[in-house]
């Protein structure tokens, strides 16, 4: 009588759950907790926002005398709110449609030059070998220790005063008025943008095969034709996240458009009308909050339309292979 003993080939046994830790924290991730506490945290972190639409949606008397969530009881809505507020004529009402506009000149400029300054200088970075290619990386990356706050002081004397060595002018001061001072906030959100910005593309388009990069070469194409054909294909995730960033940082930003554009109604942006508003008509809460709702519409535009590049943007460099 013989027995025969079950062989298990080298390299097919069967594992019973993951071995690396990357795969145990995507199960946990995956389990039913970890989705109801996700739908929780979800929910918790919208009911502001809510909120928010329901009062800019009620009565004057009613906003000030009960709180939002009664309108369940009690439903009283109205559009006056939004219709004072954009394009109400008196002195009290927020009168945001123009200002509006500004936020709008102001931003799609602001996102646009560092993406493309970026993506530019990220791709020299990476595939363009020249003295001195890696201080200068090194250069721009230390560029994001430094604040914000430190640098508006020399901005402001540039634009204002020009640049003077030894007595010669390099150049002469802007001078520029009403709606021409749009220029320097573009110019002033674009140096504080451009240090993350090529430091996470170079990350990414450092990380693109090498392989198409050498085809491209035996094919005759250049690097301005390989930039356009391979490269910006490829770093629209990358592009995507980054403008996302760059579109909430220029919205919500009150110091630099405050400081560079002034407070005028030719040129300031939503947030100083809102900021205006809420110190001299704080008593206007329906006011405020259509005000506020109108202030946070189109960045969630630009996030929902935007999303499914998101995550794969801020990953993107994270990884090798």
């Amino acid at each position: 009588m013989t027995t025969s003993t079950p062989t298990v080939a080298v390299g097919t046994q069967q594992t019973a759950g993951p071995k690396t830790t990357a795969g145990r924290v995507r199960k946990r991730l995956n389990s039913r907790s970890a989705t109801l506490i996700s739908i929780v945290i979800a929910v918790v972190w919208t009911i502001p926002t809510f909120g928010l639409f329901i009062s800019s949606l009620r009565p004057e008397d009613e906003i000030k005398t009960t709180g939002w969530w009664t309108a369940f009881t009690n439903p009283q809505f109205t559009l006056e709110n939004y219709q004072q507020v954009l394009f109400g004529r008196s002195s009290s009402s927020g009168q945001l449609a123009s200002y509006f506009i500004n936020s709008l000149a102001i931003t799609i400029p602001s996102v646009l030059f560092p993406l493309a300054f970026a993506s530019l200088a990220a791709y020299a970075l990476a595939w363009i070998n020249f003295r001195g290619r890696d201080w200068a990386y090194i250069a721009i990356f230390a560029l994001q220790i430094v604040p914000l706050q430190m640098a508006l002081v020399p901005l402001l004397k540039f634009f204002s005063t020009g640049v003077t060595v030894a007595g010669v002018t390099l150049m002469p001061a802007w001078d520029l008025v009403d709606e021409q001072k749009f220029a320097q906030v573009w110019f002033a959100h674009t140096c504080f943008a451009l240090p993350f910005a090529v430091y996470l593309l170079h990350n990414f388009i450092s990380q693109l095969p090498g392989d198409l990069m050498e085809a491209a070469r035996v094919d005759g194409a250049g690097h301005p034709k390989i930039f356009r054909t391979i490269v910006l294909p490829l770093i629209t995730p990358a592009l995507a996240a980054i403008g996302i960033f760059q579109f909430l940082w220029v919205w919500n930003d009150l110091l630099v458009a405050l400081i560079f554009a002034g407070g005028g109604d030719e040129t300031a942006p939503l947030t100083v009308r809102l900021a205006e508003m809420a110190g001299t008509r704080g008593n206007e809460w329906q006011r405020l909050t259509a005000g506020a709702f109108v202030s946070i519409v189109v960045p969630l535009i630009v996030f929902l339309s935007l999303q499914r590049y998101f995550v794969r943007g801020l990953l993107a460099g994270s990884v090798k292979g």
